[in-house]
């Protein structure tokens, strides 16, 4: 009886604790709408250096104004920011953790609103299209389903407010975390943060730390409490095939001179057969999927139906049974063609080029190098010269087959063990924070910064994804759920509460 008293008694105890945490989430997303909207107002795109120094300097202040110790760390671009706050315990551990600050550049014509880097607050009609209503309505209260669409609501903009809003909320509920905390921000991550691999390195010793979190991306698709524990690397190519010298008129040419984008058609078509498999020798080497793994994917509560009903597809590409599985092999993409004009801007003409953007996603077990002399070997197996700039009047009038080939290496993908220390403490944080234990990913499918961080400071790396699953991130009309903002603040309450 005695046992069962208190295990009544503390599931009370548990529930009152995460009733208050709720209130407190709530009231600190209140009060931190208009800091959001504020930060928001500064445009990010790391094009452009004047903005990205504003940024710095806005993100600066708030971290001073709550006891941290800020430190610049220069780079041969833009610098990242530290950010320092000690426990009071010499002997604490500590807690890095990686914030994103700027965004993708925009076309202000493709925004439903007056200007993407000025936020405005929407509500869903009865249609299923937004209308703008006056920011002034969060000011009593919000209803959780209205959103603040902007560039870098989500990506990563409503992360790093929802931090600030946590340390702000631990503060009046009395958490001091026995734990330091360092905070990097990242003021590149949307060039692909060029110089992070060298600054961690040059920054070892000031980096260095015992767990390693993000605060960055989209939950399970269900929008439930998750923790991420891997992501893929990147590596993209541009290809270019050549024409006429100049754009040439398609009747006194056609049939004469060679078109460059059926060259670069064919080109691209071979790369992947109809079931979706990449048809480059070796592409797949080294992928084996261990039967525990196959349970981690399981174990995932995807339903195919509606990830292809959210995405307006009849079927996947049927490479893997799973989604989570399609996870775990690399990908070849091809994120953009040009060759000529399109719609109202088309014309009868014979292109001079073609142009492929593709990017190839990359598992832990897939090396980017290996994949750059595979793609090489294939365009050099179809009969084309390589180059790496554009080609002269000599090698037009003499090699048929021209191929323009560059790449660049962007991240290496990382992946942490879900039963690791950092994964267990941020379960138990989770689970407290919602009642639930959190949907458990073994590597989402984006890219981001974090390998130079496990590889050189040897640490784990656990992605804490707060924002609302359909943001719109690199897209038009970009937005963050204010249920998300709410439930961030909430959840980084409790990972700040919870003893490591």
């Amino acid at each position: 009886m005695n046992k069962i008293l208190g295990f009544i008694f503390l599931l009370v105890c548990s529930q009152i604790h995460g009733q208050n945490h709720k209130d407190i989430a709530h009231k600190y997303a209140l009060k931190h709408i208009p800091t959001f909207c504020e930060f928001l107002s500064i445009p990010s795109d790391a094009h452009n250096k004047a903005d990205l120094q504003k940024n710095k300097e806005w993100i600066e202040n708030q971290f001073k104004t709550r006891g941290f110790t800020l430190t610049d760390l220069p780079t041969s671009s833009f610098p990242l920011l530290l950010a320092e706050r000690k426990s009071s315990d010499l002997n604490a551990k500590t807690v890095l953790i990686y914030l994103q600050i700027d965004g993708q550049p925009v076309v202000p014509a493709e925004w439903q609103q007056p200007d993407p880097w000025k936020p405005v607050l929407k509500k869903q009609n009865a249609s299923g299209t937004w209308d703008i209503i006056p920011l002034e309505s969060t000011r009593s209260n919000f209803d959780r389903d209205w959103r603040i669409f902007a560039r870098a609501a989500a990506d990563a903009k409503g992360p790093d407010i929802m931090f600030l809003g946590a340390l702000d909320a631990a503060a009046e509920l009395g958490i001091n975390p026995n734990y330091n905390i360092k905070v990097i921000m990242d003021f590149e991550e949307e060039l692909g943060s060029p110089e992070m691999n060298t600054a961690v390195i040059k920054y070892k010793n000031e980096l260095m730390a015992d767990r390693f979190i993000i605060f960055d991306g989209p939950p399970h698709i269900s929008n439930q409490p998750t923790l991420n524990f891997g992501a893929r690397g990147i590596v993209v190519f541009t290809l270019t095939t050549y024409g006429p010298k100049v754009n040439s008129h398609s009747g006194n040419y056609g049939n004469y001179v060679p078109n460059p984008a059926l060259k670069m058609a064919k080109l691209l078509a071979g790369m992947k057969n109809d079931n979706g498999k990449v048809t480059i020798p070796g592409f797949y080497t080294g992928i084996n999927i261990s039967a525990d793994r196959k349970k981690e994917f399981s174990a995932v509560p995807d339903i195919t139906t509606d990830i292809n009903k959210k995405l307006g597809i009849a079927k996947s590409e049927g490479l893997t049974p799973s989604f989570q599985e399609a996870m775990a092999y690399p990908t070849l993409n091809i994120r953009g063609l040009k060759s000529g004009e399109v719609l109202e801007k088309a014309n009868t003409i014979i292109p001079n080029r073609a142009v492929a953007e593709i990017d190839v996603r990359l598992p832990l077990e897939t090396q980017p190098e290996r994949v750059v002399e595979q793609l090489k070997n294939y365009v050099k197996g179809k009969g084309y010269t390589l180059l790496d700039g554009e080609p002269t009047d000599t090698q037009r009038q003499t090699i048929d087959k021209l191929c323009t080939f560059k790449y660049d290496i962007n991240y290496r993908a990382f992946r942490t063990p879900l039963n690791s220390k950092t994964g267990l403490w941020l379960n138990n944080a989770l689970e407290k924070a919602h009642g639930k234990s959190p949907i458990k990913i073994p590597t989402v499918g984006g890219s981001i910064p974090i390998s130079p961080f496990v590889i050189n400071l040897g640490i784990e790396a656990v992605a804490v994804p707060t924002v609302n699953p359909d943001n719109n991130q690199h897209s038009p009309n970009e937005n963050l759920r204010l249920g998300n903002f709410e439930d961030g603040i909430r959840t980084m309450i409790a990972i700040l509460e919870e003893k490591i």
